[in-house]
């Protein structure tokens, strides 16, 4: 059995830095005998957020939540929040730690200001995603949100309006560019920033390079985890054989076509490297 792994596969450095964040804050609580909470799931990885609850650190849901909490330190999640959220945490007099990547706040920073010079903003990404609904709540202006080529076919605003169009930054490259292009035919005042971060477009292609030329791919995260659903939709493009799973047990259930002799291996940028490890270990044990 030939296992090819990808390079890319793992932590991205938005995602290290929000969770060594983390980790960070809890011996420092251990010292100071203070509490931690992070505002959202710090990533979208179970594993890593049931250890991190494991060591006394509590996940807030809501602002709602935080009037209960004694007063503490409160982590902002690595996709970020809107600015009336992070306000009010900061009025409610809670020490806070911004562990929100520096690619989605750059983000952040750039429909702040282009909202504030007059545009309307775009945001091409999944509505219900915290990355994007964080985003959302940093325009000034009307802000819409589009993720698939029905709804920018649909489209419509004022002939005198000028549009900034952002990405979530986990989006699929190929499927932006083609939304873009849609958007662009309508002629509208549009500029375009590419928002896609550089490590989630490496990770993709690199993806569908290796699911290309396997008998089966297999691709780990968590299920919540925008930039792991993209990777094996991606996958599954070029290898009928992919699956998704979170963890080595998830192999239990796995079975490999007969003629398979060549296993891919990716994982999204929230997957823990011991996890990566033991999926490939336990592959050559079990098949």
């Amino acid at each position: 059995m030939d296992i090819k792994l990808a390079s890319t596969a793992g932590f991205c450095f938005g995602v290290k830095r929000a969770v060594d964040t983390v980790y960070t804050e809890i011996e420092k609580s251990r010292e100071e005998n203070t509490n931690i909470y992070t505002f959202g799931p710090i990533i979208h990885n179970e594993q890593v957020v049931e250890d991190l609850k494991s060591q006394g650190v509590k996940v807030i849901e809501s602002l709602e939540e935080l009037n209960d909490c004694p007063q503490g330190t409160v982590i902002i999640r690595s996709h970020g929040v809107s600015k009336s959220e992070y306000d009010t945490i900061s009025k409610k007099g809670f020490e806070i730690i911004d562990a929100t990547c520096p690619f989605v706040k750059k983000i952040h920073n750039t429909v702040f200001e282009k909202s504030k010079d007059g545009y309307d903003i775009i945001i091409i990404g999944n509505e219900n995603h915290p990355e994007v609904l964080g985003i959302k709540g940093w325009s000034l202006r009307k802000t819409t949100v589009i993720g698939n080529e029905e709804e920018a076919s649909d489209f419509v605003c004022e002939k005198d309006a000028k549009l900034c169009v952002v990405s979530q930054t986990t989006f699929n490259y190929k499927k932006f560019n083609k939304l873009v292009e849609i958007l662009g035919k309508k002629l509208y005042d549009i500029i375009v920033v590419n928002t896609i971060c550089n490590a989630t477009n490496e990770r993709q292609l690199e993806a569908r390079q290796i699911a290309s030329s396997v008998d089966t791919m297999i691709v780990i995260g968590g299920k919540t985890s925008s930039n792991t659903q993209k990777l094996y939709e991606i996958c599954s493009e070029e290898c009928i054989d992919t699956h998704y799973i979170q963890t080595s047990e998830d192999l239990k259930e796995m079975k490999l076509l007969p003629s398979s002799k060549v296993i891919g291996i990716t994982a999204g940028a929230s997957t823990p490297k011991n996890i990566i490890e033991e999926v490939q270990n336990n592959v050559r044990i079990k098949f």
